[in-house]
């Protein structure tokens, strides 16, 4: 036998051993985002953890257009779980502009508190500043520019009236464009969020605006499902002080047919799993059982399984 022989014959045998291996997994599909924003990095991490701490799963993470992508995609049974941001998860939910979402909550990932980031050395220092500048929100996807429309909105103002609006087919694509005047501030959201991490470590740096206090007031005082959210001091390179700004938690959420037992062993491995995932992604720190358990809007809204994982750890009645 030839040496080629004998090495087609090893690979002919490990392809067959790896789909061997593969059959008695259980595969199940993640929706995240569009490649260079957050939910990609995060998917990433969520996967790595949940196939290293149980073997018979198998979570594929796979790249869409953002949340307003995801929902759809769950209802259809194309995705077995996705990552949702806080306020589309919210309007689905609540059959804000559409019918009610019969989705379910898998876990809490992280609040997202809403924010501007400009370069350093530009003149813009409160968002009335950027009235009428070009201001790129994001991937038109993504529930980061639903965020945006209520933070702007409880303020008085409208993304596309007052502002010139840039919505990008990348998420990864907005740090560049205000580092080359192409556009005066990027919209972003939460601790770790690459655009900002990007922005923040150029040259010539980067300046972070976020809502006033009386703005705040004035945006809860109109929708009052967004939260008072705090970037720590440190977050971000040379971010000196503190942050505050409104927000919301995002979640991972599930299409109303997965097997309960699946929802079951996702959560429990998701959870056994955090510390390796704390290590992986910062922001990650904060999905924890006891942060779902605390932020699900009501316990109706979890998916059977994960509930069931979160009575057996005492965190739901």
């Amino acid at each position: 036998m030839t040496s080629l022989t004998i090495a087609l014959s090893v690979l002919i045998c490990a392809a067959a051993f790896g789909a061997a291996q593969a059959q008695d997994k259980t595969i199940v599909t993640l929706g995240t985002a569009t490649p260079g924003g957050g939910f990609p990095v995060y998917g990433d991490a969520m996967a790595q953890t949940i196939n290293d701490t149980d073997a018979s799963l198998l979570v594929q993470p796979r790249n869409t257009k953002g949340s307003a992508e995801n929902i759809p995609l769950l209802e259809a049974g194309s995705l077995d779980i996705a990552l949702v941001q806080g306020e589309a998860a919210f309007e689905a939910l609540n059959g804000v502009g559409r019918a009610p979402a019969d989705l379910k909550i898998i876990a809490a990932m992280y609040a997202t508190a809403g924010m501007f980031v400009v370069r350093a050395d530009s003149s813009y220092r409160s968002i009335q500043d950027l009235k009428g500048q070009k201001v790129a929100f994001g991937a038109r996807g993504s529930g980061l520019v639903i965020l945006a429309r209520y933070v702007l909105d409880g303020i008085g103002l409208d993304q596309d009236r007052d502002f010139q609006a840039i919505y990008l087919e990348r998420a990864g694509d907005g740090p560049a464009m205000v580092l080359d005047g192409r556009a005066a501030a990027l919209w972003g959201g939460g601790i770790g969020w690459p655009g900002f991490a990007t922005m923040a470590r150029s040259e010539p740096g980067a300046r972070f605006i976020t809502p006033s206090a009386e703005e705040i007031a004035r945006i809860r005082a109109r929708h009052s499902f967004l939260r008072p959210l705090a970037i720590p001091a440190g977050s971000y390179p040379n971010q000196d002080t503190e942050l505050r700004s409104v927000g919301s938690w995002s979640f991972i959420m599930a299409r109303p047919t997965l097997p309960d037992d699946v929802a079951w062993r996702l959560a429990r491995a998701l959870h056994r799993g955090e510390p390796a995932l704390a290590q992986r992604l910062a922001q990650a720190r904060e999905t924890t059982a006891a942060n779902t358990a605390a932020a699900v809007p009501r316990p109706a809204l979890l998916h059977p399984g994960v509930a069931r994982y979160l009575r057996e750890q005492g965190l739901l009645r």
